[in-house]
């Protein structure tokens, strides 16, 4: 664990249930001067990001409520722009605007972002903005892919705060039918051997019959 990501989670009512629980000592040291920040996006932080096709969200509404929802897009849809700075085409959806609107009105913001076959979890804590597409066309540009078939109508923007690998254990591990391919290639040539083998029986057996 990352300090910055340490200094905005553990608020003194966290490390006061900490104390309580016994495990306060063991996470003091993520909050010493010579921890490591870990408030910015490295090498494998940016291939993680660029291999995902979605990911929760979370934003705080005025009323203190959190909304949590999955964003999903074409692989590497959220673009690393800077190692403190990502950002994504917001699809036009349901026209709800929850999302948007949280973070008009408090631009805290939080993602996971999940790999389940290798049981993989980054989470990222920043402030995000909205940035319409006539401010910032090329900005759009850039982070819309042509061959998706999503309609953007605006860019958010975030800047890193915190970001920290989370733990693997209770993770399942869940394939997409992309991710499965791999897996069944063996079982589709094996089908196939089969089929070839069946229709080569059938002959000789109908050969034998005349």
């Amino acid at each position: 664990m990352a300090r910055a990501f340490a200094e905005i989670a553990f608020s003194p009512s966290v490390r006061a249930h900490q104390t309580k629980m016994g495990s306060a000592k063991a996470y003091a040291n993520f909050l010493a001067e010579d921890a490591d920040r870990g408030d910015l996006v490295g090498p494998n932080e940016a291939a993680f990001i660029g291999e995902r096709d979605g990911f929760y969200q979370a934003t705080v509404s005025e009323k203190n409520w959190p909304y949590v929802q999955f964003r999903g897009g074409p692989k590497g849809f959220l673009k690393v722009l800077s190692p403190n700075r990502v950002a994504y085409a917001d699809f036009r959806g349901n026209r709800q605007y929850i999302s948007a609107g949280n973070v008009v009105d408090n631009d805290r913001i939080s993602i996971i972002l999940m790999d389940y076959p290798n049981r993989r979890r980054l989470k990222l804590w920043g402030r995000a903005k909205l940035v319409d597409i006539e401010d910032a066309p090329e900005l759009i540009e850039e982070l819309h892919d042509d061959t998706y078939r999503g309609r953007p109508e605006r860019a958010v923007v975030i800047d890193i705060e915190a970001l920290d690998w989370n733990c693997p254990q209770h993770i399942p591990v869940r394939l997409t039918a992309e991710e499965m391919q791999p897996y069944l290639a063996d079982l589709h040539q094996e089908m196939d051997d089969l089929r070839v083998e069946n229709e080569r029986l059938i002959t000789t057996l109908s050969k034998h019959n005349n």
